[in-house]
């Protein structure tokens, strides 16, 4: 069995945390607490990270195009496609009853999400998958030609420059080009931590956290990678970026992280918990809604949703690991 990194499934268990408990917040109507927020604010980077690993563990492309992008297709696009399918049967099977019950869908429903976006209604979390899978193939692109790599220092130029332009790129792939850069940014890091001891790793790392918390103190910035939306300015948010994903990544590895089994084991099957939540998320709403009662605003439903989320997506990794079309 291959060797697991503990200190990159560490970071990617806290990622799910995370995230999970920001979808469960938004959906109980409490993702505006200032405690939460400042929360948000300085883990804005999370989300960047999973580019971030795969770029750390990425030594480039040997393989021919046609079967790299078949291999990346099996693994992205399709789960991307069957799990969006499954958010939109939950999604839309509760649909008439809840029209039935208040005359109009609770949620505004467009055509033009089709192609605005890359998520799908009931599983919006998704739109990572494809995301993923474009910065695939724009990374195996770039590296079929020397020194062509080096433009992606530029890349979070155009992906602000998109963002001050209202996002018009289709399918949400605003968001690539951040993808991108972080991706190389972790190939980068990782041939940089082999050129040194683990002490330098250590003192540098360290020093790059602690930039990161005074740039951050300094002038808030943040990132949304879904939206491709950036905050504050992007003169600090980049180096502040750079500075937390190399800075706690480097610190981990330098003082061989041990596995901590109930946090590591949400990292090591990452995948199972981010396709699987958000369907769950939308089956406790409809449930409550279509009997009249709302979740909006009610901490005990946070409460509940926390560990029976985490529970049951823990239950289902054996499941849904064993279907290839899902994982």
């Amino acid at each position: 069995m291959k060797q697991r990194n503990h200190a990159f499934d560490f970071l990617c268990a806290i990622c799910i945390f995370r995230m999970i408990t920001l979808h469960v917040m938004q959906f109980c109507g409490k993702a505006d607490e200032g405690w939460w927020t400042e929360i948000m604010s300085w883990s804005y980077f999370f989300m960047s990270f999973f580019f971030f690993k795969a770029g750390y563990f990425n030594k480039g492309t040997t393989s021919n195009s046609t079967a790299y992008l078949k291999d990346r297709a099996r693994r992205l696009l399709v789960p991307y496609v069957c799990c969006g399918l499954i958010g939109n049967l939950v999604y839309f099977a509760f649909l008439p009853f809840l029209i039935a019950r208040f005359k109009s869908p609770i949620e505004p429903l467009s055509w033009s999400h089709i192609w605005e976006t890359s998520s799908y209604y009931g599983n919006q979390p998704v739109w990572f998958l494809f995301s993923f899978f474009c910065s695939y193939v724009v990374v195996h692109i770039l590296d079929k030609v020397r020194f062509l790599p080096l433009i992606v220092v530029l890349f979070p130029f155009v992906g602000y420059f998109l963002f001050c332009n209202e996002n018009p790129l289709w399918l949400g792939l605003n968001n690539v080009f951040m993808g991108v850069f972080f991706f190389y940014l972790g190939r980068l890091w990782h041939r940089a931590i082999a050129c040194f001891s683990r002490r330098c790793v250590f003192v540098a790392s360290l020093l790059m956290c602690l930039c990161f918390v005074f740039l951050h103190f300094m002038s808030p910035s943040a990132y949304v990678m879904s939206a491709n939306r950036f905050t504050g300015s992007l003169w600090l948010l980049l180096p502040q970026t750079v500075f937390v994903l190399c800075g706690l990544s480097g610190l981990l590895l330098s003082v061989s992280f041990p596995r901590l089994p109930l946090v590591n084991f949400v990292g090591e099957h990452s995948m199972v918990y981010f396709i699987s939540h958000y369907p769950m998320l939308y089956f406790y709403k409809f449930m409550h809604l279509s009997f009249g009662r709302s979740i909006y605003g009610r901490y005990d439903d946070v409460l509940i949703l926390l560990p029976v989320i985490f529970g049951l997506c823990s239950w289902l990794v054996p499941f849904v690991e064993r279907i290839p079309w899902l994982s």
